[in-house]
């Protein structure tokens, strides 16, 4: 998966750097939402028809700067009544409104039918390189 980090996201990581720059906390939760495109630098485009729901999910803890991975997966999703093709994801820290923390584009497109459910089984958050 290929995913965009939020500016928002960006601007607080970077801004613990500064000698006087405030701490960037851990957000209070982790939730998805399913895109029929790229959602965009807001996260709002594409939103898929089909369910407009963020479900909750939470990531393992990191070890010795490796990446982060799915501890609990998100609820599976079931499509309300379209017929769409899934592409990407988007990540907020709330179920509605929150702040997008970034975006992913799936692997493999998923055609995603009326009753049709969809489970994100795998999602793994790295950043590289890393100090030798």
């Amino acid at each position: 998966m290929t995913a965009g980090l939020a500016p928002s996201l960006v601007s607080g990581w970077l801004n613990t750097l500064r000698t006087a720059g405030a701490a960037y906390g851990p957000v209070a939760g982790t939730f998805a939402q399913l895109h029929t495109g790229d959602p965009g630098a807001a996260g709002t485009a594409n939103a898929s028809a089909g369910s407009t729901a963020r479900n909750s999910f939470t990531f393992a803890a990191s070890a010795s700067g490796s990446a982060l991975a799915l501890s609990s997966a998100p609820a599976a999703w079931t499509n309300g009544g379209t017929s769409e093709t899934l592409t990407h994801i988007s990540v907020w820290t709330a179920s509605s409104a929150g702040t997008l923390l970034f975006s992913v584009a799936l692997n493999t497109n998923k055609p995603w039918a009326s009753a049709d459910t969809f489970n994100l089984t795998t999602l793994t958050v790295s950043l590289t390189p890393q100090a030798a």
